[in-house]
């Protein structure tokens, strides 16, 4: 197995948190319970992705915040929260407020683009303005502004027997260099660099053309790359990797067919671009620790990775959840060079 130039210091995984709509309760719990197992396994961090209008999560901050005060030393990140729906000045102020309840452990990830299903949900979200929202950049720099101090209002002091701040309340100091944006295109990847923000990536890209043949891996690595050149922290700017990974080393034979079958069910997306956005899918890693990490070591974008929040599949059951999350922490994690971390370990931080 060849030596990777950054070897893996920081694992963590991702889930959905699907729920039945006649109980949502019980998903909701079952996430919790997730994370919480995480955090004993030695994990570095949990994140959850955002769902609007479906049977996912659609509020990561609350939920987070509930996680915040059922672990101590686990990072909790979004991954992501799409800003097309938020006002950033009133995401600001939860994300600050989780981030202190937390003690300095939220990961924010966000992402723009107009909300899915926009011209059906428009007249509900902004009634009055759907066709003057700008979907774009913008909305995360006001996002990072507010985050990192700057003012919000030009009124601040005493107003009777009220103190009126200008800058977002509760500040978090720490929070505005934990904000990472989710991106797929090398667009994305230059922005959030210049902006100072890490770079989530995950198991999409986008081709850059219609003669860009490269396969995944590369086109994804030059998007690490052109992140990390326009970054003030260069070769040091945070990335994480999010590829959909299931070892199977404890798996039942049952469980491991059906996480077979659900790869291989998805496996034609990823020989070629998809639609008008020319998407590229990564193929789900299933199988044995020792072969997914073979396959990880020979992944270019991995190689110069040293941070990880591997997917789990969407539509498993809480058990498939534990045994996998097992797996990942007492099998791959060392078979990548990873070393779990405990609550008096300040080291890996």
């Amino acid at each position: 197995m060849p030596p990777t130039p950054r070897p893996l210091r920081k694992l963590g995984f991702l889930t959905i948190g699907l729920f039945d709509g006649d109980d949502p309760r019980r998903g909701h719990e079952s996430t919790l319970e997730i994370i919480e197992l995480g955090e004993r396994l030695g994990f570095d961090s949990a994140w959850v992705r955002h769902r609007h209008l479906q049977y996912g999560i659609s509020s990561p901050v609350a939920v987070l915040a509930a996680a915040s005060q059922r672990t101590r030393r686990i990072e909790l990140g979004t991954a992501v929260i799409p800003l097309g729906w938020e006002n950033p000045l009133r995401l600001a102020e939860d994300l600050a407020t989780v981030d202190v309840l937390s003690g300095g452990r939220l990961n924010p990830g966000v992402s723009v683009g107009p909300p899915t299903h926009y011209d059906q949900v428009k007249h509900a979200l902004y009634p009055d303005t759907a066709d003057a929202e700008d979907f774009g950049y913008e909305r995360v720099r006001r996002l990072l502004d507010l985050v990192r101090g700057k003012p919000a209002s030009d009124f601040g002091g005493v107003e009777g027997l009220e103190v009126f701040s200008q800058r977002v309340e509760p500040h978090s100091p720490g929070l505005g260099r934990r904000l990472w944006y989710g991106g797929g295109s090398l667009n994305s990847a230059e922005w959030a660099g210049r902006h100072g923000m890490n770079l989530l990536t995950s198991s999409v890209v986008k081709a850059e053309g219609p003669d860009d043949a490269r396969d995944f891996a590369d086109i994804q690595l030059s998007q690490v790359r052109a992140f990390r050149a326009a970054h003030p922290d260069g070769e040091a700017a945070r990335v994480s990797q999010g590829l959909v990974v299931v070892p199977t080393d404890s798996a039942t034979p049952g469980q491991r067919a059906r996480y077979e079958e659900f790869a291989a069910r998805r496996l034609p997306r990823t020989t070629s671009p998809q639609g008008p956005a020319r998407l590229l899918f990564a193929p789900d890693l299933v199988g044995p620790s020792a072969e997914i990490a073979e396959r990880l070591h020979a992944h270019a974008a991995y190689r110069e990775i040293d941070e990880v929040a591997f997917a789990l599949p969407f539509t498993f059951e809480h058990e498939d959840y534990v045994q996998i999350l097992t797996d990942m922490a007492t099998r791959l994690g060392p078979a990548l060079g990873w070393r779990p971390r405990t609550a008096g370990d300040e080291a890996q931080k």
